[in-house]
């Protein structure tokens, strides 16, 4: 089935009604300083939806989680910092209720004139958001629904989640796809369909189990897969190779040596690393060659020559799908290997991809320019979770 559209929903009129917008502002923070926001891309995503609908006279109602609390209120999680960032990069106010579905909700919702935005108070603060039990999860969406006329998820990072505000409340209300949920599902269908080629995937992160789904179901399509961050060091030690105190999924190690076999040919695994004697900026390092790695140092990038080689790789590539950094890009010392494939990808006479999570964060740290890129994605599970052919429950809702 086909998707209502946020232009379908404005087509209509909405002048006056309340319009509630599932948003992703699960930003990330500054660890050194508290409630400052390091990283305000996704609440840079859906701005365009939020102004198309503001420019309408909506009354815009934007819902969204942040972190993991545990059903209940917790002073760490609270939107509140990200209501005065999205209100500066709107260039209007945005008004903030304490709670999501209670007095303090309901009073701002009220006191909203057309073409007014709201931020409510993290979904993840109410138990009913994201429980097992669909009669809890449908009477906070039955809450949720209650302080609007109209619904539109623009969250595409959360679209893989059975949650209230995601799947339950799309029946509950009109329910429209908005701006950015419409891209992302565009360019994965492009990916997932018959890719210009050659078409290379690069994949990076710590662990190989969180990508071993994405792998298998890639495997067979993609023209190279090329493997770097800690995920690699299985890789690695599946051929045999001492991989000191890197980081290392033994019990993945079998997975990855079938892996290999299969993908013979076209699976690239990093030649030279970047090992160091701790986790930390100022430890001793060097760069070693990945089958040598001394046993009391850890690997914490991919070395140049290993950039040089991935470079190679990409450069007559058509389709290219990134996720995951090729090291701790954090430090400055371990940035160069992230660095130098997503210039790499910059240079690519084609369509390229940036699968969200951490992969975008490292394209905004490191100071490269978004627009080389085809598209960055908003959404890292929800995106690996489409590449791996599974339904998500946002986006059957949207087309239920």
């Amino acid at each position: 089935m086909i998707m209502k559209t946020l232009d379908d929903l404005i087509g209509e009129g909405v002048q006056g009604r309340r319009v509630l917008v599932r948003a992703d502002l699960n930003v990330p923070f500054d660890k050194a300083n508290p409630g400052v926001i390091s990283d305000d891309g996704r609440i840079r995503a859906v701005l365009p939806t939020v102004t198309a609908l503001r420019d309408a006279g909506a009354k815009v109602v934007v819902i969204s989680h942040l972190g993991r609390p545990k059903g209940a209120p917790d002073p760490k999680y609270t939107l509140a910092p990200v209501a005065v960032r999205f209100g500066e990069l709107l260039g209007a106010p945005v008004a903030f209720a304490s709670d999501t579905v209670g007095a303090s909700a309901r009073s701002t919702v009220d006191g909203l004139a057309d073409g007014a935005v709201a931020l409510l108070e993290n979904l993840r603060f109410n138990e009913g958001e994201t429980s097992k039990d669909p009669a809890v999860r449908g009477a906070f969406a039955d809450e949720l629904a209650a302080l609007a006329d109209v619904y539109v998820d623009d969250a595409f990072g959360a679209v893989h989640r059975a949650h209230a505000s995601v799947s339950d409340i799309a029946s509950r209300l009109p329910a429209y796809a908005g701006g950015l949920v419409l891209r992302e599902v565009e360019v994965l269908k492009k990916l997932t369909g018959d890719p210009e080629r050659p078409y290379v995937v690069v994949l990076g992160g710590s662990k190989v189990s969180d990508k071993l789904a994405v792998i298998e179901a890639l495997l067979p399509k993609v023209d190279k897969l090329l493997v770097g961050g800690g995920m690699c060091f299985t890789f690695l030690k599946a051929q045999g190779h001492e991989v000191g105190k890197s980081l290392l999924e033994a019990e993945m190690v079998d997975t990855c040596r079938d892996l290999l076999e299969r993908g013979a040919g076209k699976i690239e695994l990093p030649v030279d690393v970047v090992a160091a004697e701790a986790f930390a900026a100022d430890a001793a390092h060097s760069t070693v060659p990945a089958d040598a790695i001394p046993a009391d140092r850890l690997g914490l990038d991919i070395g140049p020559e290993s950039v040089v080689r991935f470079s190679d790789a990409l450069s007559g590539a058509r389709t290219v799908f990134w996720n995951g950094p090729m090291g701790v890009f954090e430090l400055a010392p371990f940035a160069a290997g992230t660095r130098g494939v997503a210039e790499a990808i910059t240079k690519v006479d084609g369509f390229t991809v940036v699968g969200g999570g951490d992969s975008a964060a490292a394209v905004r740290a490191l100071g490269i320019d978004e627009s080389a890129f085809g598209h960055i994605s908003t959404g890292g599970g929800a995106s690996l979770e489409y590449l791996e052919g599974k339904q998500l429950p946002g986006l059957t809702a949207l087309e239920s």
